[in-house]
Parts: C-alpha cells; structure tokens; sequence
C-alpha cells in the first residue's frame, strides 16, 4: 500500500442500519465531522462500523484470557476497512453510577495530588497549628553543630580552659517501684552506669541538674525525688573546635541514635554551662506535638478507596443516613424566628424555638438573619447546642432515646436521608489527613475548590527548591489536566463533584480530558455532540481542545451539528439527504466550505453535491425562519429569592403562554432554577406530588393559569425491549382495535389482546414478541438471530393472516411513521384515518423516518425526546377540531384532517383546553438545522394551543426564535448564579 493511501481509513459498502452500502475515505490523523439530518445515518457510520470495528480489531489483537474480560464484539456489516486505528469512542453517557467516583478520580488528578501531599505534604497540629516535625540524627546533629558554632573554642593547653559539655540523654520510665528496680538494673548490664537528673525550677542550687550513679538511685530513690531522671548516654565537649572535629562528630552521632534508641524515640541534650539561653533542649523521633501522635503522611493516607485512609464512619462515602439538613432546614431563605427550623413547629415542639429566641441575645446569634446567611459559628451553635440552647442534634439525641415511642419514631424517619458525614465532613478521609497542608490547604479543601480557583491556586503556589524539584512531575500533570477541563467549559466544577451527578455533556468533556492526559498517539476517538450543554462563548476553547487532541498524532471522528465545529473541520462528511430509507448515502465529502466563499464557487459546490442540505445551510442557501415579532405577555409564573446551589436569591419571572429560554454559560444556574426549584415545586403544587424542591422563598404569581407542568427531556420513552414509539403516543391501541374488527379477526374470535406482543394469546409463544432470540456465546458477542418460530414477525400465524388492506399487523409495525401515515390516510376509513391523525406529530416533529414498532431502545436521547413532543402535540389534535386546522402545516396532514371526521370531543380533545407549562432541556441534542426548523415549528404549534414552553439552550437558532430571555452568570460555578437579562 502505497504512502498516499496509508493516510486515509478506507471504507467500502457499508450497510450498518440505514447506510446504503456506501464507499467512503476519512483522513487519518485530522479532525473530521460528520453531520446530516437526525437519523440519517451518522451514527451508524461512526460508531456501529468505525468504532465497532476499530474495537473489534483491537480486541482480536489480545489473547484469549484478555479477551474474556472484554465485552463481545461482533463484526460490523461492511466489506472491508483498512487504514483503520485502535478506536476509544466517548459518547454522551454518564460511564460510571459508582459513588466513590468523582471528577478528581477519573481525570486521575486526585492521584497526582495524593502523590503531592504525601511527598511533600507538611502536618499542622490541630491545637497550636503549630507545624508537626520528626527529629533524626541528621537533625540533632545539624541543630547540635548550629549551636556548637556559636560557642567560641579554648587553647587546650591552657590549664584554666574548660570546654562546655553536652549531655546525651535519653528519657527513661517506669510504672513503679518494680519496673523501676528492673529497669535500671538492665541498663547496668548493658554497660550504662550514669543517670541524670535533669534540672527543676530555675535550674539554680538544688533545682540544677547532676550526674547521678545507677547504684546510688538503686539504693536510694529519694535522692531524686520529684525530678525527670534521664539516662545519660554520652558527655560530648562542647565548642566550635572540638565538636567540628571527625571523631567528636562521629561518636555524637552513634550517642544520639543509641539515645534515640533506649529512649524510645525521646532524647534530651543538656548544656553546661547554657548555649545561646539554651541549658535543655528536646528531641523527638515521634512524629507527635501537643500530646498527639501523627501519623507520616503516606499515599494510602489520602485514598478514601483503601481502609487506610478512608474515614470509619462513612466509609469514604462522606454521606451517611442521619438527619439531612435539607429536610430540617427546608427553605434556607427563611430565618428561625420566621420557622425555618422544620421540626421545632407545632404546639409542643415550638418550646426549642422558642428557647433560642429567649436566648439569642445571650450568644450573639441574629435570630431574624436567613438561615443560608448565617456563619459557620452561628449554624454550629443552631446544630450542635450551647449552655444556653438545646440544639437540634442533641434536640434528636433526646427524640433518639425515646424512639419507642410512636411520634418520636416517626419524627426521626421524618428527618432522616443521606446526610454529610459529622465525621469527615464529607472529605471522605480520616482526620490525621486533614491535618496535612500544602500552601496552607489540605486536600479536601482542594477538591473543594471550582477548577477556576484551584487554577489560581497552583499558579500562586510557591515552593522551596528541594520540594519544588520533588514535586515537578505530578504539578505539571495537575496544572495541564486542569487547564485541560477549564478549556473543555468546565471550570465551574469541583474535583470532588460526584461522576455520577454529571451531565451526558459533562462526563463526554471530562472524557475528552481524560484523553489528552493520557497523551496517546496513533489512535482514533470518536466524539459523539461534544458541544452539547456548551454555551458558545467556550466553542472556540472546545475546539483547540479537540485540535491538541488531533495534534497529538490522532484520528479525531466528530459527530457534530454545532456550524462553529463543523467550519473548524478538516474534513466533512454529510450523510444524507434525508432521514431512515431516504437517507444512508453520501451526499458531501471534503473540506468544510471557507465562510467567505464566492458566489460562483458556492455554485459551483452546491452544482457538484446538489443533495446536501449541510451546504446549503453553510452557504446560506437556506436558512432557518424565524419571526422578528415576539409574541407579548402579561401573566407570568415567578419564582422569589431562588437560593438552591449557586442561585443569589433571585426572582425569575417565567412568562404564560410564550417561548422563554433561559441561557448562560456551563454551571451559570439553568438547570438549578428550571429542573430543581420550578418544575418541582410546580409539580407539588398541581399534584401534591414528586420530589421536594430547592432552596426559594415563594411562588406566585397567574398560577390558575396552567393545569399541569411537564418535564420533557432525552430519558428513554420506555424500559421494556417491546417499548417502541407507536405506543408510546398511544397510536397503537387504535391500531389493534382496527385489525380485531377485520372480518376473519371476528371469525376467529380474536380480540384486541390477540394483536399485543406483550400479552401471551397472538403473541409469538417463543420469542415472547421480541422477534428475535439471544443465544450467549463464552468469548464471544451474543448471537442474536431471527425467531425460528415466527419468522421476526412477532405474532403467531393465525393472528397474521389477519390482514387490512393487505397487511398484517407485523407489516404495519415495519413500516416507516411517513408509510404509515400514507397507508392509513388513503384508506379513507374513519378509524384509519384517526390513526394517521395520531401518527403525524411523529412526522412532524422530524421522526418520519423511525419504524412504527421500533424498539425505544435504539433511539437516541434526541429522538426519546421528540417522542415525548409528538405525544403532546397530539393531545387532542383530533380530525376536524379547530385545533387541528390551526396546526395543519403539511399537504399530507392536510388531507389527514380533512373533512373525513368529525371532532370526536374525547378526553385527548379535552386536555388540549387545559393549558401546559413544558420544560425541555436542551431539545436541539443531536438535531440539524433542518431538524431545528421542525423543531420551531412544534413549539409554535404549542404556543398556539395556549401552552407555555420553558427551554433551557445554548443553541443561537432557539434563542433568537424565543419571545423571552432569561440569562444567568455572569460565569459558573460560585461566580454565576446572578440573573443577568430578564428581557425579550
């Protein structure tokens, strides 16, 4: 193979899914995106044949005791692909539910940062704060050889010259009487004959320190009564002369480790006479201060992971079952005097807030100040109690040790959830490692930190040369991963934000990152939206960050819609034209077109690869309608003094029956304000349900003016393997009731049941529906393989000889949501027609292409959620009904609802007069401008019903199509959470 061809993954017929056999080449080692309307077949090319089979081979590559620990891979239906490098594919998924795993483990800078801590890490008493050291031979001798420096030395020829004298001493103890006797009596058999009573007092007349023999203390204790005896290990001359000498130098060194030795760890050096104000000095190979013993710090000491350093409460978790503050303190907004404290409500409880407010003057404490402002000295005496307040631990202790009785018991239940562990305080960790610090921070205050700050930190951070040279390695590891993630958008998070509480966008950018520190080469990543959750003021950074990716010496495979991504491209590939059996083909492959290309070379393109809608958007050749009036309000929804997460106590106004998107950069606030406060505590209000909500002061506002709120977002519609779209939008209950009335349904006596592939009775008795069977195989991928017994077709032969206009009921859940509509509609039937009227939201909301008896499974979080809009634009889009007339936008929806029915008044047509608040969170995943087009349409059809749609996005398209702007930030994380632009 020659150079040229080396450079690119060839790739020949195809045909994963809906791709038509296709022959494409992709540039190796560039950044390539390939784009197309939603199902068009995008995915099917990067991840179920350039992944599948970039794994596969990499798999094979292994031996077969490597290879059982792998998943099983099957071969993707394609010809042949050559050119083709070791795949990591990162897609839009949480990867892990593990709750020990959090931001910090998985870019593996906690690693980095245990390594830093135990290496040059310095242990501060808890009591002083006084830095905790351990004294070595080194030590003594360099503080003995500092302080011998300043004693001037004699001519020892001189008869009145008397040098100084250090004595070795090394501490010795004993219980009583006894192991005195037995003690001393075993150093005089190891050869010491010398104690030393140490000084007393002033160290003046009989308080001064003296030599004592062993025998004489043996006889008489008394004559060291009340004093410190030492063991005396050695009498070293002592001056700058002397002590600098070789043989003096050596055996001091051999005198203070046998002291070390026989004093346990604990030597004393006395001078005669005093050396700089000193006459007793200490040494210590204990690492202990202030009666408390340390322990060195070690690697294992901070991983929460390992027994050793995990704290024994939780665990490592840093949350246990208690009482969660939360549900005492349910509303932060308010005060104590204003009942913030939930439990001490009520005729008898109100006794312990009535204490505090007694007695708040006592101790300080602003008893009218919200709760959310109080500091960290006035929640702890709330929490844990005074002389003068009871507190609300020991308030539980009491309810604790009363639990047998009833209300107590339901009290406590009423309060208690995962809470963060008193122990820890959910720095997962034992305290002796919370005692360790670097630039004055231990490390759960680190992880603790936004990316932001902890940026700021170690750029500020100054160390002395030896450490700094300890340390280079695994600071430049921190320092790149850390830049790393803020370049990815994602500086607002901390390193011990839990992996699984992140978002799909987040967990695939932290992927990302995780890549680039790995810095491997010669390897091909397939991203799947990287820019989905990204606001586009840090596009640009995404980009460079993919490019170092690219630069590295990698194959970089983009499945992108964002134009800011697709321009910055190597190389394009859209696939298209349109979506399912119109789509699978090539229909542009090669450089993305310049922003200023010419008139004539834009023609000349568009002439070459006329089917590709991608360039005629980027060539603006078509574009995305939208209205330049916006629709005005009066009546409003408005959340007070929101303060859950990084929310500033704002009020937000949510406008009735128009369009608001909420926006603001990654961690601003969004999904805080609409996901946790709005669409909960709406939800408690309408149905006295769900989950509780956080942390705002009140909601009001034209309440009465909305009967439900629902939250549309890319969950799968349905957990069963026989979930699929048609019955999602309740399509096919019609669907089974129009072949149970065919005349050989009726001979047979078969019934609605009979057509339902999840009830046994017409249901295919092998496969149980499924069409398929699994056979396990050891080693290798699952088989999966058409059911002997009903062909795939699901159902039993009697049930599919029923047949309506030629078709079976397996037939019919083969054909595409447009066959379907086509089928149904040219019937002319009623009840034909009212299938076609229920299936047309499907085609409008741009899933035309899906399979009516498609398995949910298989759809992307995208098309979950445009399932989920059909099903509410088809409440109540009944044939006939004005309703249905203002929505018709298509020719063949035109002769769907035309004058072939009467408005039936059923429940569905009911609910369309009550009005909705719809939330939708990021909608656009996975859509194209084509797609975004129908997307807009949808939510005008709504907005027209008199719903009211909430979106929280970053795309420009929804944004500038919306009637109302709501902006948080300025910035995420601590720095956001401000409303910046409540405006149109």
């Amino acid at each position: 193979m020659g150079q040229a061809e080396e450079e690119f993954i060839h790739i020949k017929k195809a045909e994963a899914n809906n791709l038509k056999g296709i022959d494409v080449d992709i540039p190796r080692n560039r950044l390539t995106v390939i784009t197309g309307v939603s199902g068009s077949g995008k995915t099917s090319l990067a991840f179920d044949t350039l992944f599948a089979e970039g794994q596969r081979r990499f798999a094979e590559s292994l031996s077969s005791f490597a290879r059982q620990f792998l998943g099983r891979m099957s071969k993707p239906p394609v010809e042949s692909i050559s050119g083709i490098p070791p795949a990591i594919a990162i897609e839009q998924r949480v990867n892990t539910r593990n709750p020990r795993s959090t931001v910090g483990s998985t870019t593996e800078i906690y690693d980095y940062l245990r390594v830093l801590f135990a290496k040059i890490g310095h242990t501060y008493s808890p009591v002083t704060g006084e830095e905790v050291r351990c004294d070595t031979v080194a030590s003594v001798m360099e503080r003995l050889h500092s302080l011998a420096a300043t004693v001037p030395s004699g001519d020892p020829s001189d008869e009145n010259y008397s040098p100084g004298i250090c004595f070795i001493l090394a501490d010795i103890h004993w219980k009583d009487e006894a192991g005195r006797i037995e003690r001393l009596l075993n150093l005089k058999e190891e050869g010491f004959s010398r104690l030393y009573v140490l000084p007393a007092g002033d160290g003046s007349g009989d308080n001064a320190g003296r030599m004592e023999k062993i025998d004489s203390l043996l006889a008489d204790m008394s004559r060291a009564e009340g004093r410190e005896v030492a063991l005396m290990v050695d009498r070293i001359p002592f001056d700058s002369s002397t002590f600098s000498e070789e043989e003096t130098e050596n055996r001091t060194m051999d005198s203070v480790r046998t002291a070390f030795d026989k004093g346990e760890g604990h030597i004393a050096c006395v001078f005669s006479p005093a050396v700089e104000g000193h006459s007793l000095l200490r040494f210590s190979s204990l690492f202990e201060a202030d009666g408390m013993q340390f322990a060195e710090p070690t690697e294992w000491m901070f991983n929460y992971n390992s027994p050793v350093g995990a704290c024994p409460v939780c665990g490592g978790l840093g949350k246990i079952i208690g009482i969660d503050e939360s549900l005492v303190i349910p509303n932060q907004a308010l005060s104590v005097y204003q009942d913030a404290v939930a439990c001490w409500k009520g005729e008898v409880m109100k006794y312990f807030k009535e204490e505090v407010l007694a007695n708040a003057d006592k101790f300080g404490f602003p008893v009218h100040t919200p709760y959310k402002d109080l500091t960290a000295k006035q929640k702890s005496d709330l929490w844990n109690g005074n002389r003068y307040i009871t507190g609300i631990y020991p308030f539980f202790k009491e309810l604790e040790a009363k639990r047998y009785k009833i209300q107590n018991k339901y009290m406590i239940s009423r309060y208690s959830g995962k809470t963060v562990c008193r122990e820890c305080g959910g720095s997962r960790l034992r305290r002796e490692a919370l005692y360790v610090r670097i630039g004055g921070r231990n490390i759960h205050e680190l992880m603790s930190m936004s990316i932001k700050d902890l940026i700021a930190f170690f750029d500020g951070l100054r160390l002395p040369a030896y450490e700094e040279k300890i340390a280079a390695r695994a600071l430049k590891e921190i320092r790149d991963r850390l830049d790393y993630i803020d370049h990815v958008g994602l500086s607002y998070l901390t390193l011990n934000r839990a992996s699984n509480t992140l978002s799909g966008g987040e967990s695939q950018r932290i992927s990302i990152v995780c890549s680039l520190g790995n810095s491997l080469t010669g390897s091909m990543y397939i991203l799947d939206e990287p820019s989905i959750g990204l606001h586009s003021r840090d596009t640009g950074r995404l980009i460079e960050v993919i490019r170092r990716l690219r630069d590295l010496g990698n194959t970089v495979i983009v499945v992108e819609h964002d134009e800011e991504i697709i321009r910055s491209a190597d190389w394009l590939i859209d696939i298209g034209p349109r979506a399912g059996k119109h789509g699978g083909e090539v229909v542009y492959c090669g450089p993305p077109p310049a922003s200023d290309i010419s008139e004539a070379d834009a023609s000349a393109l568009l002439a070459a690869w006329p089917r590709s809608l991608t360039l005629e958007y980027l060539l603006g050749k078509k574009k995305i309608s939208i209205s330049p009036v916006k629709r005005p309000w009066k009546q409003y929804i408005e959340v007070c003094d929101a303060c859950e997460n990084n929310l500033k106590n704002i009020d937000v106004r949510f406008p009735l029956n128009v369009m608001t998107a909420v926006i603001g950069v990654s961690g601003s606030g969004k999904s805080t304000l609409v996901g946790d406060i709005l669409y909960p505590a709406l939800n408690r209000m309408l149905n006295q349900v769900g989950a509780k909500p956080g942390s705002f002061r009140e909601l009001r506002g034209d309440l009465d003016r909305i009967s439900s709120v629902e939250f549309v977002d890319q969950n799968p519609i349905g957990r069963s393997s026989r979930s699929n779209p048609v019955t999602y939008i309740k399509a096919y209950d019609d669907i089974r009731k129009l072949f149970s009335e065919q005349p050989l349904a009726k001979v047979n006596g078969f019934g609605h049941s009979h057509f339902s592939f999840n009830i046994d009775g017409g249901r295919c008795p092998e496969c149980l529906g499924e069409g398929t069977v699994k056979i396990p195989m050891q080693f290798m991928a699952d088989i999966v393989m058409t059911c002997e017994s009903c062909g795939g077709k699901r159902f039993i032969q009697d049930v599919l000889e029923v047949k309506y206009r030629g078709k079976n009921i397996s037939d019919v859940l083969d054909m595409s949501v447009d066959e379907a509509i086509e089928f149904f509609s040219s019937a002319g039937e009623p009840a034909a027609v009212r299938i076609a009227a229920k299936l047309m939201p499907l085609h409008d909301v741009g899933l035309g292409y899906i399979a009516l008896g498609q398995n949910s499974s298989t759809l992307s979080g995208g098309e979950s959620q445009r399932v989920k809009l059909a099903y509410f634009l088809g409440l109540g889009k009944d044939p006939g009904s004005s309703q249905a007339a203002s929505y018709s936008t298509d020719p063949v929806e035109d002769y769907v609802l035309g004058k072939h029915l009467q408005s039936s008044g059923t429940k569905r047509s009911r609910q369309a007069d009550k009005p909705i608040l719809f939330i939708f969170d990021e909608p656009t995943t996975g859509l194209h401008f084509d797609d975004i087009e129908k997307l807009l349409a949808s939510f005008r059809a709504l907005i027209d019903r008199g719903h009211t749609i909430v979106v929280v996005e970053h795309n420009p398209y929804i944004i500038a199509a919306a009637d109302h702007i709501i902006e948080l930030g300025p910035e995420g994380g601590d720095e956001g959470g401000y409303l910046i632009r409540p405006s149109a």
